[in-house]
């Protein structure tokens, strides 16, 4: 199965190596459905996803809690898993692509201010050679 929509980042994404050197990094997805309750809040639908490969290096910097991306996920499915409680289902799914698109992120990615070329006057007269 496939979906798609907008999520925000649950906690920080951190790389990490399969036993014959893939790199993969696991993203908790909370993506907010249907209409506002009486408390003014949406439920909320948690996804365990995974990127792997040179994507998952290269966009792990840019994917912190509480940044919000467009994930379009595949072979989402649920899986069932022990606990100390007992048995829980989690959805899961691989990551297919994504679109960084706010929070956190696009606030680290601001442009920095350009900073001003030294001019002639600047420079000191003990010059090295």
């Amino acid at each position: 199965m496939k979906a798609s929509g907008i999520a925000r980042i649950g906690k920080d994404v951190e790389v990490r190596y399969s036993p014959n050197g893939n790199a993969f990094a696991n993203i908790s997805l909370a993506f907010s459905y249907g209409t506002k309750q009486s408390d003014g809040k949406r439920a909320t639908q948690w996804v365990d996803a995974t990127l792997f490969g040179k994507r998952a290096e290269s966009l792990a910097p840019y994917l912190k809690k509480g940044g919000q991306i467009v994930a379009y996920l595949t072979d989402v499915n649920i899986q069932t898993y022990e606990s100390k409680s007992g048995q829980g289902v989690k959805l899961v799914g691989k990551v297919e692509d994504l679109e960084l698109i706010g929070g956190q992120v696009q606030a680290e990615r601001a442009p920095q201010p350009v900073a001003q070329k030294p001019q002639l006057a600047d420079l000191s007269d003990d010059v090295p050679f």
